[in-house]
């Protein structure tokens, strides 16, 4: 494993992209997180016997900055190919979903609603879900914030963009809105690093999310982080 923890974590210490603006992913604080992407990236640490060093932010986008300005060494993104060219992914480990948040007193009842001339859309800007939406919608209005729901509430949109779990518990905290019951998309969540890494590198984090979708403990670590009910990939 030398070779391979020279390459990955040059440091000597595996730097981790820990994005706690998805729940699904992780929870907690920047000094005690936790989740399945803690899960994953202690493994990874463990396999090639060096430490590991969480470094956590709020948001998607920043953990990839942090991966492509040499920050981290790892990360945990959801595969979409404005990202591609800069991050070689593994296969996903977790599949969630991405719905629509509107009004109770929406027309909209399907995604297919949704893109058409005057409709706004909240987002978390750089999130997988904005990309998706980027290069699918022709007809309506994206607008990006810090926070989908917030900009959706402080600029009064039509609809808000975001992950199924933590969408749902904001509709069971704000009576007036309601889910858009069928998703939109398909997030494929997936270990990633810069694709300049060793080829055997690679393959190496490739093969280990393989064997730990097959070994149980990708669902494993979801149901400690109470997250249960996301799917674990194929």
């Amino acid at each position: 494993m030398g070779d391979l923890s020279a390459d990955l974590a040059p440091t000597g210490v595996l730097r981790a992209a820990i994005n706690l603006g998805n729940p699904v992913l992780a929870h907690g604080t920047a000094t005690e997180p936790g989740g399945v992407t803690v899960d994953l990236a202690r493994e990874v640490g463990a396999r090639l016997g060096v430490e590991v060093e969480l470094r956590c932010f709020h948001a998607a986008r920043k953990s990839f900055e942090a991966l492509t300005s040499g920050a981290a060494d790892l990360c945990f993104l959801a595969i979409e190919p404005a990202r591609a060219a800069e991050v070689a992914f593994t296969a996903p480990y977790v599949v969630i979903e991405g719905v629509y948040v509107v009004p109770d007193g929406s027309p909209v009842r399907s995604p297919g609603d949704v893109d058409r001339p005057g409709v706004r859309i909240g987002v978390k800007q750089g999130s997988a879900y904005d990309l998706y939406l980027t290069r699918t919608l022709s007809h309506a209005t994206i607008v990006r914030g810090e926070d989908g729901v917030a900009v959706f509430e402080e600029q009064g949109l039509d609809v808000a963009a975001g992950i199924r779990q933590p969408m749902t518990a904001y509709v069971a905290a704000r009576p007036g809105t309601r889910v858009v019951d069928e998703r939109f998309m398909q997030i494929r969540q997936a270990v990633g690093t810069t694709p300049d890494r060793r080829p055997e590198t690679i393959a190496f984090l490739r093969d280990l999310v393989e064997e730990l979708k097959a070994s149980g403990f990708v669902a494993d670590a979801l149901r400690r982080a109470n997250q249960g009910d996301a799917t674990v990939a194929d």
